[in-house]
């Protein structure tokens, strides 16, 4: 493969501007081009079912503040999520923070848009601030996701492009995350990989700590603990949008799996509608000095993989295991090593509630029950690494 050289990056207003969220000055007019969509009112009609039309449309013109807009919408909007679609909502480590500083939280990835959303209502009901997000360019379309996207905390992350153009593009995005940690100091929320974990096997892309690293010339440990590292651990009973992640990993494994053009936009209204049963968020320890330290004694090709064990840990640990994945590991092992975790009865439904999905599925049977049950119970094997 060709080297790519590092071009002289400097994060310019233009750069800046085209990857930041919206700053207040911005948030009036992104509030009237929302309120004049033809999706407004459907949007408004599902949180705000109690409220007249007229009179919520003219309240939600007086929104002129980011700060607004999360805590008088979004909040509202995700709080409804989670009372509709999550039987009990849990949560540790929040106490561990405090709006002196800022992180960098990295979690794992299991839906598009819930994993990072529900972290923002958890924060607010604990009065730390909201966090900023990665919004991937391939979502960034229509104008009306835009703008809810960007009035939300929202910043760019773009998908594709030559080989140039993703060094430079995960510069800028490098660089960006750092001025809003160290400079505006803004907490930032990034998945450890590039998109969903399918298989239910949680992993940090050694790629995605490198770019971390990029938009500073300190050495290791200086570079990357002023970035306050906080990994994140997020439990679903049950998987957000599990009957598709099987199909798709069915069919990958036959021929290139290409996703349709709504694709993304369909996974997020399924993993945003489906029941997902208990949830739990565990905040982790912040990567410390003495992590970073240890790190920084092996040999420089070792270090990203070393740290990326260590965030991986933390996450298993901060797992929250439900009688789901016990269920699958005992099924899909041919055991009963965690029967104590379930009841028959318990055991039944989650079979009913397989087979029912599955049936909607072409393809060998057999095949789909694995790749699913693997899903669930993938979480049990690394929780117990």
């Amino acid at each position: 493969m060709k080297s790519v050289d590092k071009p002289k990056n400097i994060m310019t207003k233009e750069i800046l501007n085209d990857y930041r969220p919206y700053n207040d000055s911005e948030v009036p007019a992104a509030v009237h081009r929302i309120a004049q969509d033809v999706l407004f009112p459907q949007i408004a009609r599902f949180i705000f079912p109690e409220k007249n039309s007229s009179n919520f449309l003219e309240e939600f013109k007086q929104i002129k503040t980011v700060d607004e807009f999360q805590a008088k919408i979004m909040d509202k909007a995700i709080s409804k999520v989670v009372e509709k679609t999550i039987t009990n909502l849990s949560y540790t480590g929040v106490d561990a923070l405090t709006n002196d500083k800022s992180y960098m939280f990295i979690s794992n990835h299991r839906d598009i848009v819930l994993d990072s959303a529900i972290l923002q209502t958890i924060l607010l009901a604990n009065k730390i601030k909201t966090t900023e997000i990665t919004f991937g360019s391939n979502l960034m379309h229509p104008q009306f996701v835009v703008d809810v996207g960007k009035i939300n905390k929202m910043f760019k992350i773009v998908r594709g492009g030559t080989i140039r153009e993703i060094f430079e593009n995960s510069l800028n995005v490098s660089e960006y995350m750092r001025y809003a940690i160290t400079e505006k100091r803004e907490s930032t929320w990034i998945a450890q990989r590039n998109g969903r974990t399918k298989d239910g096997i949680d992993k940090t892309e050694i790629a995605v700590l490198k770019m971390f690293a990029m938009s500073s010339k300190k050495p290791f440990v200086e570079n990357l603990e002023e970035l306050n590292i906080t990994p994140i651990a997020v439990s679903y009973e049950y998987e957000p949008c599990d009957f598709l992640k099987t199909r798709e990993i069915y069919f990958s494994r036959r021929q290139t799996y290409e996703k349709k053009e709504d694709e993304d936009f369909n996974s997020i209204q399924h993993g945003i509608t489906q029941f997902k049963g208990n949830t739990h968020y565990t905040i982790c320890e912040t990567i410390t000095h003495n992590e970073l330290s240890e790190c920084a004694k092996l040999p420089r090709t070792e270090q990203f993989k070393e740290l990326a064990n260590i965030i991986d840990k933390k996450i298993y640990a901060g797992y929250k295991l439900w009688k789901t994945n016990y269920i699958a590991h005992d099924i899909l092992h041919k055991k009963s090593e965690f029967s104590d975790f379930y009841t028959a009865n318990d055991r039944e439904k989650f079979l009913e509630y397989m087979n029912n999905g599955l049936n909607l599925i072409d393809g060998d049977n057999s095949e789909l029950q694995e790749i699913f049950l693997g899903i669930y119970a993938n979480s049990v094997t690394t929780r117990n690494l």
